[in-house]
């Protein structure tokens, strides 16, 4: 997809009331920054920390609520190319799964809908059916997310030396030299130039950074002021994408 799937749990969060509106307005300014630059280490675990914090003490069935909402924002964002490519896959036997920094709630609620076969996510610890605001398991993020398909591989019986993966971030190099065939898709400058010196595979779609640089550079200090606002105006996907996508 493009960007970050978490400024769209962050908005859900908000109107359920587990996050405050400047949280909400930071975490909307992160999206933007990743779409523009790439995630960072520091980025991506700053952002997930504060998703931590906010579930600490709520009940998993709460937050298993806000999946709709969630989704209504992240399925617009999925190039329609890299699911023909995804499904492609599972037709020619390969099970397909999603590999994210992500909650694993979400990744599996999304790979089920997207009739992929698992999601693997960062997972939080849940006692008596809350969660504890602490990690359990692996963070789904550079290394670790190598560490995770390689699990996966293990328990599953997969080659990875046969198997695909796809990126579009620096981040994710140890995950694409994990496997025998990595792919980047829409990279970022530094895995453009890693893929390129390496001969990997290059997938080009239509992004929305190119508007986003202008708009940054046209009006930063409205982003700054209102960027949940403007963010979301100028990232909506065109309604011909969501007919593509097969959604209403």
């Amino acid at each position: 997809m493009e960007g970050s799937s978490a400024i769209h749990f962050g908005r859900a969060a908000y109107r359920a009331g587990l996050i405050s509106r400047r949280q909400l307005a930071s975490d909307a300014w992160a999206n933007i920054q990743f779409r523009l630059k790439g995630s960072t280490d520091e980025t991506t675990k700053a952002l997930w920390n504060r998703i931590l914090d906010s579930i600490a003490g709520k009940r998993v069935e709460d937050l298993a609520r806000l999946g709709p909402q969630i989704l209504s924002g992240v399925l617009p964002r999925l190039y329609p190319e890299m699911l023909a490519v995804a499904w492609g896959h599972q037709d020619a036997g390969r099970p397909v799964y999603i590999v994210t920094a992500a909650s694993q709630e979400l990744s599996e609620l999304l790979a089920h809908v997207l009739v992929f076969d698992g999601g693997i996510g960062v997972r939080s610890e849940i006692r008596d059916g809350v969660y504890t605001g602490r990690p359990d398991g692996p963070f789904t993020y550079g290394k670790g997310k190598a560490e995770a398909i390689r699990q996966v591989a293990e328990r599953e019986g997969f080659d990875l030396a046969e198997s695909y993966a796809y990126s579009d971030s620096e981040s994710d190099l140890p995950m694409l030299r994990t496997v025998g065939h990595p792919v980047v898709v829409n990279p970022d400058d530094a895995l453009r130039r890693v893929a390129r010196e390496e001969g990997w595979e290059i997938m080009l779609f239509d992004r929305l950074r190119r508007r986003l640089r202008i708009a940054s550079l046209a009006g930063a200090a409205g982003l700054l002021a209102a960027g949940t606002g403007f963010a979301a105006a100028r990232m909506t996907r065109p309604t011909g994408l969501r007919a593509r996508l097969g959604l209403a």
